[in-house]
């Protein structure tokens, strides 16, 4: 077995489009209400403030690092933030693997290791993802920016 994974994703908080598009648009809003403000009023100094916290904030997240996938071994290996566990989901269980649409709404939480009603979703970003099937029924949902390359090296690992 080799130790060199077939597949790595790193997945970071702050690089969705839309996320970033409401920060902007926040900041832009403190930034205008200040300049419409009278010099007089004592509070409008902290329009500025907030202003800039919303823009160092958002570029912060833009390098927290949400969570990382790695195929290898005959497994996928999800681990996150520093207090998250490694999560291991074994091939050899699983009977159906399949790329799709992670979800029908244009606006989505990022969630690691969420189960509900039977399934079992990673999400950072992006509209597509793995659906894995197991031998138990439980179904996996994996989200991923390189959905095909993504879907390509599980199917290698398979077949070993």
């Amino acid at each position: 077995m080799s130790d060199k994974p077939a597949f790595i994703e790193k997945q970071y908080l702050g690089r969705e489009f839309i996320p970033i598009t409401i920060r902007l648009v926040l900041a832009m809003f403190c930034f205008a209400a200040y300049f419409f403000t009278d010099e007089r009023e004592r509070n409008g100094n902290l329009l500025v403030v907030v202003g800039f916290a919303i823009i160092i904030i958002s570029i912060i997240l833009g390098f927290l690092l949400h969570f990382r996938i790695r195929v290898q071994n005959k497994s996928i290996l999800i681990d996150g933030l520093w207090t998250t566990r490694l999560v291991k989901i074994d091939l050899n269980s699983i009977v159906k693997v399949e790329k799709g649409q992670y979800s029908k709404y244009l606006f989505n939480n990022p969630v690691y290791n969420l189960h509900t009603k039977g399934t079992i979703k990673f999400y950072t970003a992006g509209n597509e993802a793995i659906h894995l099937t197991d031998r138990d029924g439980l179904l996996y949902i994996i989200g991923s920016q390189q959905a095909n390359e993504f879907l390509r090296a599980i199917k290698e690992e398979m077949k070993k």
